[in-house]
């Protein structure tokens, strides 16, 4: 059976350049403090780190991330602000797309040792988010956006300097995260934490001065995750690789209910790698000082404004949607910001669309985006039918959280599974074996169950004109 190798490796050049960048990092914080250094040299020295970085890692392959940003600031200097993210968009997803199709096909029908497109995929992300936050800065009315944008809004466009340093920095070049252009030129010019601060009115608070909060516990605690999930990627994902589910003992031999437990753990095994590469990248950020969200209700300073999951979130979730928003938090943050909260149609299948086409082109992202449409309208519906019922006592609430915990995971399992299968054949091998339970009864419940109106959230968010209008009404 032709089963493409999965990416069950953590490459040797990808843990050494961000281990050198956590080091970097500390250095950048401490040495290039924003007290002793200009701006200017910050951007720099992030600069040119980063691109060393990129061509110790890929190579020429690199060649592809440097021809990006610059088409990419061509067009942010020399387009009109009303169609600036028009065009970034196109071209910045047209050229990823092209080159995850010469990647795969052209080359090799699996991942590639020299993987250069999750770098892309960052950049894509980032050029992408600059350009609709200087369209709305620049080419929208402030009355005709959200609270949100109207904040993340860029008013002046950047740079030559600061566009390539919020691109490329050593930070998050090689494995992100997204993050916003004002974060980041805040945080280069030292007024990241401060601004933090502010916004939670750190002065009501009782507190006369703005403290400098120090992100070395954060990093301690984000390095020891990545240590044990390294050592769960080492132990687990070499134990139960996904390739046993086209084995023929699962497929043939084993009843339906070891199949449903099986495919969990498989999938749980799976899991530590992204575990490992998202909380490094995030601790790496962290050592340079960027990251810093706020205060929490119990006064304690947060470091997690670019964190791309929550553990624990994730592994108690008791629905789709929550556990969705704790798995590659920056990621879903730019779908929402760039495409759901944007696009006039169908913003659910669009939204899945897009996300799998930034993944790539193997079949396998497009059959679990898919299916994750489908699971998640089916969700949605069961949610605004049935919850209710169960609100009436602990006892119920308890019961019903434990049942939708299990019916989550195993949802999750199932729908995932060919993002890591990547091919046709093996996934539908594998949903063969499954009798594609979820997805007929995901499709009963849309086609028989009601849907309720509360059970729609909210999808574009209120402007200034659209709260005025409705306290004239």
């Amino acid at each position: 059976m032709n089963f493409p190798c999965c990416l069950v490796w953590l490459p040797v050049n990808f843990v050494a350049c961000q281990l050198f960048a956590l080091f970097a990092a500390f250095w950048f914080r401490i040495y290039l403090s924003p007290g002793k250094t200009s701006p200017d040299v910050r951007h720099a020295f992030a600069t040119i780190f980063g691109i060393y970085f990129v061509i110790f890692c890929f190579g020429w392959y690199s060649v592809h991330l440097f021809v990006l940003v610059l088409m990419c600031y061509g067009i942010m200097v020399t387009a009109s602000v009303s169609s600036i993210h028009r065009y970034s968009f196109f071209v910045a997803m047209g050229y990823l797309t092209i080159c995850h199709i010469s990647r795969i096909y052209i080359f090799h029908y699996g991942i590639l040792t020299t993987d250069f497109s999750g770098p892309l995929m960052i950049v894509t992300q980032k050029i992408t988010t600059l350009a609709f936050q200087v369209h709305d800065g620049l080419g929208r009315r402030a009355e005709d956006l959200s609270a949100e944008q109207h904040r993340l809004a860029v008013k002046v466009k950047p740079s030559f300097l600061q566009y390539l340093s919020y691109l490329l920095n050593f930070m998050s070049v090689i494995a992100g995260p997204c993050n916003n252009f004002k974060d980041y030129i805040a945080f280069i010019e030292g007024r990241h934490t401060h601004m933090k601060l502010l916004e939670v009115n750190w002065k009501q608070r009782g507190f006369q001065s703005l403290p400098e909060p120090s992100p070395t516990g954060a990093v301690i605690r984000k390095l020891y995750m990545t240590l044990v999930s390294l050592l769960l990627f080492l132990t687990l994902t070499k134990t139960f690789p996904v390739t046993c589910l086209v084995d023929d003992w699962f497929v043939h031999k084993a009843n339906f209910l070891t199949r449903l437990c099986y495919l969990y753990i498989v999938m749980q095994a799976s899991k530590p790698k992204y575990y490992f590469a998202w909380t490094l990248a995030d601790a790496v950020n962290n050592a340079a000082g960027f990251g810093f969200s706020g205060v929490d209700k119990n006064g304690n300073f947060c470091w997690d404004l670019l964190s791309n999951l929550n553990i624990w979130k994730i592994e108690t979730a008791t629905s789709f949607k929550m556990y969705l928003e704790n798995w590659n938090i920056q990621t879903a943050t730019w779908l929402k910001r760039v495409c759901y909260e944007r696009v006039p149609w169908y913003p659910t299948v669009l939204t899945f669309v897009l996300s799998a086409l930034w993944h790539g082109v193997y079949p396998g992202y497009y059959f679990t985006f898919l299916t994750g449409t489908l699971v998640t309208v089916a969700a949605r519906t069961m949610r605004s039918n049935y919850r209710h019922y169960f609100l009436s006592s602990k006892a119920l609430k308890v019961a019903y959280d434990v049942v939708t915990w299990a019916v989550t995971q195993l949802a999750v399992s199932y729908t995932v599974a060919p993002f890591v299968m990547l091919a046709v054949e093996p996934t539908i091998s594998l949903y063969k074996s499954m009798y594609f339970y979820l997805h007929i009864i995901s499709l009963l419940i849309i086609l028989f169950l009601p849907v309720k109106p509360h059970a729609h959230i909210q999808r574009q968010p209120q402007t200034l004109n659209s709260i005025n209008k409705k306290k004239k009404d």
